[in-house]
């Protein structure tokens, strides 16, 4: 029996490379596919290589299964060649398994030249996990082979076989991700394609290139096709005809469902769960962060205060390649994507330190309100299409603030980076908040907390490597928190003048100072009844129509007449903000820019933009506020290693902006490009995630 089995294999491996249509769709077809994708999706520029490399495995994969097994059998059937097997002491299961090994022998060289040709010609990486590839390559070969040779025998002929096939085949192609990206398709065709096997297929191939993920990660869909390829062989086996003249019943077509039956079950838990849609949306995102860009011809604000007049950035990968000073070579020459940036000044990602994502910002005539799981991706999305790319969240409900934390940083939804400070009360809700993973402590100071409870939350926090930052109402509490040992101190005092010693004490302890000018200015413009705020630019396109809308009616009406009454109750100086500012400035403290945005009239979006213009309008220098908005609040939150500055191999996060803000500051809103993790960001699509 095994003799026959590996006879019939080395017979059909004779035929197989003796026939030259077989070298043409094999070795020669897949050749052409692999440089129109590659020229379509500019596979040199960085990442995209993987992404063309599967797409033309894929593309072989289902050609080889469909056409090169399930053809080819109904015309061996038809031409009578089977028949000449039928009087030999032989069975269906030897041909029918040899034709399996002999396509995936004849399928296995090909892919191994493309992937050479990818590493060599495109720069792709060779596979850290090569033995995963070849078995998930081969079971899928296996998988799709046995599915042409079910097909084979179920249909009576030719021309009806042509028909079942390219109802298959068709969809697999175009709605797998094969030729078009599936994360760029309707949510509901992402969910329709996690009932085709080509889908999955597709998906472990990428996760195994280009996440470096094992066959065990990527076990159910190495699942679903291996049981696939048993079904499918089985029943070959069981409905397999020697001669055209036998003829099978219309409904033996139903053994497809049977075969495709693993695919409908996954597809079912993956409809509910939707697991494969999010890992086909994170590969994309994989993709796009792995591309090459260079920009040019910019005005570079490092970030620490160091400026180059002109030259250029190379991003690779997700981070900062290269910085060149004055001319910077070709994009050609380093296969990289030009954005040309004469005339305009690029910046490190902005970043806000004092945010609160469960509060609007706005005002609504009715108590209902969005859920925070939809709100808080929609506000860090705002942030991000405003070139603030990292956040600080203090006072948000944990539970939901960890999630939509997780959401976003893993590339799920595209907004700003999360950064969750929790509150800490003592020493036991310190460590429980460890614990949680948050990035830092809270504490809030108005209310008074006992200085010896401060103290011990502060040394908890230091003691489990804990930021900590304390929200300050007035000089004792600002004194409180230096001496309990803070790591930042927002606010200050916006009802007295802090003395100069505490600014003195910041800089000796390297206390970051946060005024959160942006929030005291729209407490003031309701009690004023100014709807300023609400009429910049950048705010109306980053901000929700609705309830910047909505706000307005608010504040005009009888019920915002009483939010103003209330709130004249405890006013505040933004004239006294910017005084402690200056006075902050000039002893040397290290200062950093919140914004206090979740507070009235200060909705999430271009927040930073409008804190470094109330700087700058009391006097401090726009490279000041512009330091404080990136290097100094990336050294605030622990992460000045990889973010806050435009300095070789940090991650790309990258502002540019026209003209020069360093002279007018509020260049800063006139923003060109949001590069975020070396992705260039479409910001106009940033509002249509789900």
């Amino acid at each position: 029996m095994t003799n026959s089995y590996l006879a019939m294999a080395a017979i059909n491996l004779k035929l197989t490379f003796r026939d030259r249509t077989v070298i043409f769709f094999n070795y020669l077809f897949p050749l052409v596919f692999f440089f129109i994708f590659a020229q379509l999706f500019h596979a040199e520029q960085g990442g995209a290589i993987i992404q063309v490399l599967t797409m033309v495995l894929n593309i072989g994969i289902l050609g080889s299964g469909f056409f090169g097994a399930g053809i080819r059998a109904v015309q061996e059937r038809e031409a009578n060649i089977l028949r000449r097997f039928k009087v030999a002491p032989i069975s269906a299961a030897p041909i029918l398994v040899a034709s399996l090994v002999t396509g995936l022998l004849n399928f296995l060289p090909s892919a191994l030249m493309l992937v050479l040709l990818s590493h060599f010609m495109y720069g792709m990486e060779l596979p850290e996990r090569w033995f995963s590839l070849l078995i998930f390559v081969s079971i899928g070969s296996l998988a799709f082979r046995s599915l042409g040779l079910v097909i084979a025998s179920v249909v009576n002929s030719m021309q009806e076989s042509q028909i079942v096939i390219q109802l298959i085949y068709f969809p697999m192609l175009f709605l797998s991700g094969t030729t078009i990206p599936l994360s760029i398709l309707p949510n509901w065709v992402q969910i329709l394609a996690q009932f085709i096997p080509a889908t999955h297929l597709m998906t472990g191939m990428q996760a195994i290139l280009a996440r470096n993920e094992s066959l065990a990660q990527n076990a159910s869909e190495a699942g679903a096709l291996l049981l696939t390829m048993v079904l499918a062989t089985f029943i070959g086996v069981k409905l397999f005809r020697w001669e055209k003249e036998e003829k099978i019943r219309g409904t033996a077509k139903l053994w497809l469902l049977a075969v495709l039956a693993p695919f409908l079950i996954l597809g079912v838990y993956q409809a509910y769960s939707k697991d494969s849609v999010v890992k086909a949306r994170l590969l994309n995102r994989d993709l796009q962060r792995s591309r090459s860009l260079l920009i040019r011809n910019a005005r570079i604000f490092i970030g620490d205060g160091r400026v180059i007049e002109s030259g250029g950035v190379l991003v690779k990968n997700g981070k900062i390649e290269r910085i060149f000073e004055g001319a910077t070579p070709d994009p050609k020459e380093l296969k990289a994507e030009a954005i040309e940036a004469a005339g305009k000044t690029l910046l490190p990602g902005l970043i806000d330190t004092n945010v609160h994502l469960s509060a609007s910002g706005g005002f609504s005539e009715t108590s209902a309100e969005p859920t925070p799981d939809k709100t808080m991706p929609r506000a860090l999305a705002a942030y991000l299409y405003s070139g603030i790319t990292a956040v600080k969240s203090a006072g948000d409900p944990l539970d939901a603030i960890l999630k939509v934390r997780a959401l976003v940083n893993s590339g799920e939804r595209l907004g700003a980076e999360l950064f969750v400070y929790g509150p800490g009360i003592d020493r036991q809700q310190v460590q429980a908040l460890k614990q949680r993973g948050v990035d830092g402590i809270q504490v809030i100071l108005a209310n008074s907390m006992d200085l010896a409870i401060l103290r011990a939350v502060a040394e908890e926090a230091r003691a489990l490597k804990l930021p900590v930052v304390i929200d300050t109402g007035d000089p004792r509490g600002v004194e409180d928190a230096l001496s309990a040992g803070a790591n930042g101190v927002e606010r200050g005092s916006l009802r007295e003048k802090l003395p100069d010693q505490l600014f003195a004490q910041m800089k000796t302890q390297g206390v970051a100072y946060d005024p959160s000018l942006t929030g005291v200015e729209g407490f003031a413009s309701v009690i004023n009844g100014s709807l300023d705020p609400l009429d910049r630019p950048l705010v109306l396109q980053a901000g929700p129509a609705a309830l910047i809308e909505s706000t307005k009616k608010f504040l005009q009406s009888e019920k915002g007449a009483q939010v103003r009454a209330q709130l004249k109750l405890s006013p505040v100086s933004l004239d006294l903000g910017k005084e402690n500012l200056v006075a902050a400035w000039k002893a040397g403290a290290l200062l950093v820019t919140g914004s206090d945005a979740g507070r009235p009239l200060t909705l999430h979006g271009a927040t930073i933009q409008r804190e470094v213009e109330l700087w700058v309008e009391a006097g401090i220098p726009p490279a000041v506020a512009l330091q404080a908005a990136t290097y100094n609040a990336a050294r605030l939150l622990g992460v000045s290693d990889r973010i806050g500055l435009i300095r070789e191999g940090h991650d790309a996060n990258l502002l540019l902006v026209d003209g020069n803000p360093l002279k007018e500051i509020k260049q800063i809103e006139s923003i060109q490009s949001v590069i975020f993790k070396g992705e260039r960001i479409s910001r106009a699509e940033l509002f249509d995630q789900e």
